[in-house]
C-alpha cells in the first residue's frame, strides 16, 4: 500500500484523539501539530506508560490532559476505558507504546486504533521488535530496502490488518542508526495523515 488514504471532510461533531507512547515521542509531537491546524479533530488526550516519558511534557505543553497507566490496572481491570469515555475518546494512535492492548480495549475500539511500526510488516514484528532492534535486524539481514507500517491494533503485536506501507532504501554503508533516521523521516511525514485519514473514513 502506498498512497495515502483520501481525506472526507464535513464533520458534525468534533473528534477526540487518544495518543498512547512510552517515550520521546517525536511523534506524538507532530501528530499533535499536525491536528492544531484541523478544526474537526482535537487530540485530547496522551496516555503513557512511563511517569518520566518525555511525550508527557509536549502535552502539557499544549494544554493536552495526560493520563499515566498501571500495569495491574491496564490488565486486570478496565479504568483506562472510563478515562478514555470521561476524554470523549473516538479514536487512538499507538506512537511507540510497548504494552501489549488488551482484548476489552481492541473490542471498544475496532478500527479504531492504530499502531505505526517502524519496519515492513509482516518482517520484523512481534514482540521485542521494537526501536533499534528493528533497525539492527534490518541491517543485519542485508535488506536492501526497509520502510514503516501502519496497521489496525488487535490483541497481538504488529499483527493487525495494515493500512500503509512507506518505503525507504537501505544503502551498503548504512548504520542501524542511519536506518532509523530514514525510517523517522517517513513515519513523521506519513503516520499523521493517515491517521486523519483514517477517522474520516471511519467516520461516514
Amino acid at each position: 500500500m502506498h498512497s495515502v488514504l483520501p481525506h472526507f471532510t464535513n464533520y458534525d461533531t468534533l473528534k477526540h484523539l487518544a495518543i498512547f507512547a512510552s517515550g520521546g515521542g517525536s511523534n506524538a509531537q507532530r501528530i499533535i501539530a499536525h491536528f492544531q491546524t484541523v478544526p474537526d479533530i482535537s487530540v485530547s488526550l496522551v496516555v503513557s506508560n512511563k511517569k518520566q516519558a518525555g511525550v508527557l511534557e509536549i502535552a502539557r505543553e499544549h494544554g493536552i490532559a495526560t493520563y499515566i497507566i498501571d500495569r495491574a490496572a491496564f490488565y486486570e481491570r478496565t479504568d483506562m476505558l472510563t478515562v478514555l469515555r470521561e476524554h470523549q475518546i473516538d479514536f487512538i494512535a499507538l506512537a511507540g507504546f510497548l504494552w501489549l492492548i488488551p482484548q476489552y480495549l481492541v473490542q471498544a475500539f475496532p478500527q479504531k486504533m492504530l499502531n505505526i511500526h517502524p519496519a515492513l510488516l509482516p518482517k520484523y514484528g512481534g514482540q521485542g521488535m521494537y526501536g533499534m532492534h528493528v533497525h539492527q535486524a534490518v541491517r543485519a539481514s542485508g535488506d536492501t530496502e526497509t520502510g514503516m507500517t501502519i496497521h489496525f491494533v488487535n490483541d497481538q503485536y504488529d499483527a493487525g490488518s495494515i493500512v500503509f506501507q512507506a518505503r525507504c532504501p537501505v544503502e551498503p554503508a548504512d548504520t542501524a542508526l542511519d536506518i532509523a533516521h530514514h525510517v523517522l523521516v517517513l513515519e513523521h511525514r506519513y503516520y499523521p495523515e493517515v491517521i486523519e485519514g483514517v477517522i474520516r473514513q471511519v467516520s461516514l
